[in-house]
């Protein structure tokens, strides 16, 4: 016996789409169905855009789970483009009625999504690979999570992330790429082919995060992540300014010569009013392979120096979040695209990044700017 349109709607309820991570039946991407006595479907679906990236997926999805009914004995699939009045359809169910272009969802009343800007004080300490990993890891426990590679020069997000889809644009809003269950976006995805430059001064760089911001469809994050490019420049100040309520995570390695600088980095949060949420000592010691003694390649001390300075500066105590052992396997993660904490989750450094993540996922929600619905108490 051919399965019925409800049995068939309730199978496609459970496709969800790659891009938005919702049902493609609350989006509107369900054209038709069509079911023959001999049991064969056909399914009519719309894809946002005529060159839709992640069509192969959707079909593929659509497929397997029609197929999977009782009586069912093919399925056929029908490929559409909606139209401009129905992306805007689109676009209003996700975002509401507001200009897509002008407010940043995070800092908006209600906002329960928890920003951390990962900086440091110079390049080369390894802050793209502990922002990759502390994403991976907090998505692997069960987040959902977001990055956006702010280092505009020198970006290495997608790569490191092994996200090579480039971003969807739906009528102004951007849906983005997809990797390991991380939504990411980065300038390097909008750039053409070839590893060309980005020649661009302050004001460019503020549009660009701005947009990364609030053009991007992020959905319903409870993380966001953004990797800034080393130093005190002009997006750690736009970042300041545009999310006055981001944590700053500074990223050290334990020689003195970078715990300097990277003090200064975390220093800024004493003029911007920002909180910093610990300091994260990378490549802290080599571990020996023949004995089980730590080498130290770089010195030791430096987080514990930062968090210190950093503590005396802001006047409220900055903690040393972990010290993650250097491990020839975290860099070749970064190089393949698959994060360490993912492929060898209980290897040193990973464990150590897990642990960082963990405390960092467990940490109560400020209340600053959100409202609370209390009204004066009248007598």
């Amino acid at each position: 016996m051919a399965p019925t349109q409800e049995q068939v709607t309730a199978a496609l309820a459970t496709v969800i789409d790659p891009e938005i991570r919702r049902p493609i039946t609350d989006l509107g991407m369900v054209k038709s169905v069509d079911i023959m006595p001999d049991g064969v479907v056909r399914v009519g679906v719309y894809l946002t855009i005529a060159g839709c990236p992640l069509k192969d997926t959707i079909r593929r999805d659509v497929t397997a789970s029609v197929s999977r009914l009782d009586g069912v004995t093919g399925v056929e699939i029908e490929l559409d483009v909606m139209s401009t009045e129905q992306r805007k359809e689109l676009q209003t169910k996700l975002r509401g009625d507001r200009a897509p272009e002008k407010e940043i969802p995070f800092n908006q009343p209600g906002s329960l999504t928890r920003v951390f800007a990962v900086a440091s004080g110079k390049g080369g300490v390894g802050k793209s690979s502990v922002t990759v990993n502390l994403a991976a890891a907090m998505s692997a426990s069960g987040l959902k999570v977001g990055i956006v590679d702010a280092d505009i020069y020198g970006h290495s997000i997608p790569r490191m992330l092994g996200a090579s889809e480039r971003p969807t644009k739906v009528e102004d809003m951007i849906m983005p790429p997809v990797a390991h269950d991380i939504k990411v976006i980065s300038v390097g995805m909008f750039k053409p082919e070839g590893n060309t430059p980005v020649v661009w001064r302050g004001p460019m760089l503020d549009r660009a995060l701005h947009q990364f911001l609030a053009d991007v469809y992020w959905g319903d994050l409870d993380v966001l992540l953004l990797d800034l490019p080393p130093g005190t420049g002009d997006i750690a100040i736009s970042v300041a300014q545009r999310l006055p309520s981001a944590e700053i995570l500074v990223v050290t390695t334990p020689q003195m010569a970078a715990a300097e600088v990277a003090e200064r980095a975390g220093s800024i949060a004493a003029q911007t009013h920002q909180q910093i949420a610990g300091v994260i000592e990378n490549m802290a010691w080599l571990p020996c392979p023949h004995c089980d003694e730590r080498i130290a390649v770089f010195g030791e001390g430096g987080g514990q120096t930062v968090a210190d300075a950093l503590t005396r500066t802001l006047g409220s105590r900055v903690p040393l979040l972990g010290q993650v052992p250097i491990d020839l396997r975290l860099r070749e993660g970064g190089d393949e695209g698959k994060p360490l904490v993912l492929t060898d989750p209980d290897a040193p450094a990973a464990a150590e990044l897990r642990s960082i993540a963990a405390a960092l996922s467990k940490r109560g929600s400020s209340l600053k700017g959100m409202q609370l619905g209390l009204s004066p108490n009248r007598r």
